[in-house]
């Protein structure tokens, strides 16, 4: 690399800056086209631009072969790279540039390459479209081929939250909006991703439609579920308009749009999904380390494709009773089938990246070993139906009956491809012989033409009576016949002087010619034929780029729900209940990723609509209290994925949403103290908990003085218990064991608290086991001496605490004042 491309790679750049990377034979010269926004402006740009102008000399050089090292370090920059190929050969005596064009631009959501990308996780690139009360979200992956699109409606004053909240569930890699977009600073804060702006007009209804309907080549899109003023629409179509001008149109593999209903699935914001650690953990030096989610607790998958898939059932649990039911069952009849499951997960591991397989050689950027990869992956097919076939529940049965072996396509492969082609399209070496009539011809001629030229030195050797007569190759000259100073009297006089050395001459005659035209020829034609014969192999494919694509996703459902029972098998799951009642049931429950680091006590939970609404916890920090309240709403989740559960028995009626508010930080950026965060979280959980929702509340009122915390913890609590306000099942922990003795005045709510072990010398152990009953104190004192504070200070500390409990009236009075209040049910209810 040269210096020029290391400064290039040091320095940051915004995304409105974009590099051009132009092919030239073997290399690609780097120049820096600045705020370049879409290929249109950079066609106007390139084409008819001499080469070598003094403002487009070329930065450096990227050889063609390790180009995509470079690109993807381009990328990671912040730089989007435009990659533009001559597409036409100089004419004799030709004046002035030759046609090129930009081929390609590749942006963060844009990447296909295999070493650019995580296997496991999809490459959202986000598309929002806002209305005054809803906002449309397209999502594409051009990776695999999907693509989908929703709407929400939006709430006054809650606009940016919702969409962010929604945006969660795809980690994008790429935002879009329009130019005109309210909330394009919000997003770059919340994603780290600053939004790339299209005009509005890319945006309107009527556009969206007939861009779609052009992608599609159809007159409408209702086989889609949509109508031409579905919400959806608007986003949509600007991703797809986004997508044509970057891909240049490649995207063949974009075969369907799939509308979904945000409503249908088990809804979580932000917080929630950072605060349960579903897919990324909260600690940063861990971010590259699976095994400390619950995605990485549950994902035993074998192909990339079912790890996506796995990914997003935990992003997207399910509300419909008989769906998750469905995927239960499914599990249970691998989980007990441990033999045949060993077997499927040997078959499947021979399975390729099909979904991205497809989406490369869709769009003109696949090679001989993408097609050979498809060929290994469809090999395994048989097997995975024989599988499938001693299977007798609903799922696995329908993926059964609804299983295509491929066996035209893999048939085609094996008789026409290579066994091990080349990476290059261009040396040959692609198409096995006996394929094809005309390619077996000109690889006789190419085997065949040492022979020949050997018979032919030989015979020359014995007609001039040189012994030393040799037939040599080289590019510039092609075949010659060389022969030595010392014996130049004695060529013949057919011989036709090419070059003069210094020791020896080199010569041509007719035959040596005709015989080196003929293998010269054949070896071009060879390589030509080949690739002719290679993408016809490629459009055979694209042709059935659905069947394809519909065996990936069953085969991703497949692996998908096998990682499920060999989880639950390996990890002593069990099977939950799932009902539409409002009652959590876990007995003897576990948290799913702690247990997989250290020695786990398990506990029961009991939650219901009566008079186990709300679950008060108390007890002192280092008891377990966070941990257990994550390991309900975790199995809760977990159940609702159609996942089986850590515990001895579970019976999970289903939520609707599930909330936490667990831990706050400043929010610097927008000048937002910890206290502020933390009644911001509160606010939305109020606002839009139901009765069928879960929470999960830690330390309400911690952030200010004691007084206010207690009194805003009161009154929060109250109202989350009361049926006329939310009623929702809630588990809620505290320090203010003033709040010990609402068990007795609402109804609803019951205490619990953490066993402790207190010795004689003041030292405590946390037993980790959840009781009836309420802490008598919180041992801060205790937990501060295991965390090696100086004794002194707790020397000091166990005096002013003494001092503060026998002199301060402090608890008494504060429950003489809100126990002389009129609850929060009494003033609603007036």
């Amino acid at each position: 690399m040269t210096a020029m491309m290391t400064q290039y790679l040091n320095i940051k750049k915004d995304n409105d800056d974009c590099l051009l990377l132009y092919r030239l034979g073997d290399f690609y010269e780097l120049f820096f086209e600045d705020a370049l926004t879409a290929s249109r402006e950079l066609d106007i740009a390139l084409t008819g631009r001499n080469y070598g102008e003094a403002e487009k000399a070329p930065m450096c050089g990227v050889p063609y072969h390790a180009a995509d090292g470079y690109i993807a370090q381009l990328i990671e920059k912040g730089y989007r790279v435009a990659l533009c190929e001559q597409m036409e050969s100089p004419k004799p005596g030709q004046k002035g540039p030759v046609k090129r064009e930009v081929v390609r631009i590749i942006t963060p959501g844009t990447i296909t390459d295999f070493n650019m990308l995580e296997e496991g996780k999809n490459n959202y690139i986000l598309c929002l479209a806002m209305s005054k009360k809803f906002c449309a979200l397209a999502a594409a992956d051009i990776t695999t081929g999907g693509f989908t699109a929703t709407h929400f409606p939006l709430e006054e004053g809650e606009e940016v939250k919702r969409i962010i909240d929604e945006m969660s569930r795809f980690y994008p890699a790429e935002i879009l909006c329009s130019e005109d977009f309210p909330y394009i600073s919000q997003l770059n804060q919340a994603f780290s991703l600053k939004p790339v702006t299209m005009p509005s007009w890319s945006f309107s209804q009527s556009f969206a439609y007939k861009t779609l309907c052009t992608h599609f080549r159809t007159m409408h899109l209702e086989g889609f579920n949509l109508s031409e003023s579905s919400k959806e629409i608007t986003a949509a179509g600007a991703l797809i308009t986004y997508l044509q001008e970057t891909q240049k149109g490649a995207l063949s593999q974009i075969t369907a749009l799939k509308a979904f209903a945000s409503d249908k699935f088990l809804i979580m914001d932000k917080n929630t999904r950072q605060n349960l650690e579903l897919c990324e953990t909260l600690r940063p030096w861990r971010k590259q380390n699976k095994k400390h989610t619950l995605l990485g607790v549950l994902d035993h998958t074998c192909t990339a494709m079912g790890a996506r898939l796995l990914r997003s059932w935990v992003e997207l649990p399910l509300l419909d009773v008989a769906a998750i039911e469905q995927r239960l069952n499914a599990v249970e009849e691998w989980q007990t089938k441990s033999f045949l499951r060993a077997e499927l997960r040997d078959s499947l591991r021979d399975i390729h990246d099909i979904e991205r397989l497809m989406a490369r050689l869709a769009g003109a950027n696949g090679n001989g070993r993408d097609m050979a990869a498809l060929r290994a992956s469809l090999a395994q097919f048989p097997y995975l139906k024989e599988k499938l076939r001693e299977t007798k529940t609903s799922l696995n049965n329908s993926m059964n009956r609804s299983f295509d072996d491929m066996k035209d396509i893999h048939d085609l492969l094996t008789r026409a491809l290579a066994e091990e082609p080349p990476h290059s399209l261009r040396e040959g070496g692609l198409i096995k012989a006996g394929y094809n009539e005309d390619l077996d011809k000109l690889l006789s001629i190419k085997a065949n033409g040492e022979k020949w030229l050997s018979e032919l030195e030989a015979s020359e050797r014995e007609a001039s009576g040189i012994k030393s007569l040799k037939i040599r190759y080289n590019r510039v000259f092609g075949y010659y016949i060389e022969v030595t100073k010392a014996n130049s009297a004695s060529v013949p006089e057919g011989y036709i002087r090419k070059q003069t050395l210094a020791n020896s001459e080199r010569y041509t005659t007719e035959e040596l010619d005709k015989l080196a035209e003929t293998i010269l020829n054949a070896d071009e034609k060879q390589t030509e034929l080949e690739y002719q014969i290679f993408e016809g192999l490629r459009q055979e494919i694209v042709n059935n780029i659905e069947r394809l694509q519909f065996m990936a996703s069953l085969i991703s459902a497949l692996d998908s729900i096998q990682s499920l029972a060999e989880v639950a098998d390996n990890n002593r799951y069990c099977k939950p209940m799932i009902n539409d009642g409002e009652t959590i049931y876990i007995r003897s429950g576990r948290h799913p990723v702690l247990e997989q680091i250290s020695a786990f006590v398990a506990n029961d939970t009991h939650l219901d609509a009566g008079d186990r609404r709300l679950a008060l916890i108390t007890g002192p920090n280092m008891a377990g209290k966070s941990t257990y309240m994550r390991q309900v709403a975790l199995i809760t989740l977990m159940a609702q994925i159609g996942s089986f559960v850590p515990a001895e028995e579970a019976s999970i009626g289903v939520v609707d949403r599930i909330f936490t508010r667990i831990g706050a930080s400043d929010d610097l950026a927008s000048g937002q103290s910890t206290f502020m965060v933390e009644m911001t979280e509160v606010a939305h959980i109020l606002h839009h908990a139901t009765r069928r929702s879960l929470i999960v509340m830690d330390e309400i009122g911690r952030g200010t003085s004691t007084y206010d915390g207690l009194s805003i913890a009161w009154s929060v609590l109250e109202y989350i218990a009361d049926e006329n306000c939310i009623g929702a099942k809630t588990l809620f922990a505290t320090h203010y064991h003033e709040l010990i003795p609402l068990e007795d005045r609402l109804n609803g709510v019951r205490n619990y608290c953490f066993t402790i072990s207190e010795s004689e010398d003041d030292n405590v152990q946390f037993l980790r086991k959840l009781i009836r009953g309420g802490a008598d104190k919180s041992y801060g004192i205790q937990v501060a001496r295991l965390a090696g504070v100086p004794q002194v200070v707790l020397t000091r500390a166990k005096k002013v605490l003494d001092s503060l409990e026998r002199e301060s009236p402090d608890v008494e009075v504060a429950r003489a004042v809100f126990f002389g209040e009129e609850s929060y049910e009494q003033q609603s209810l007036e």
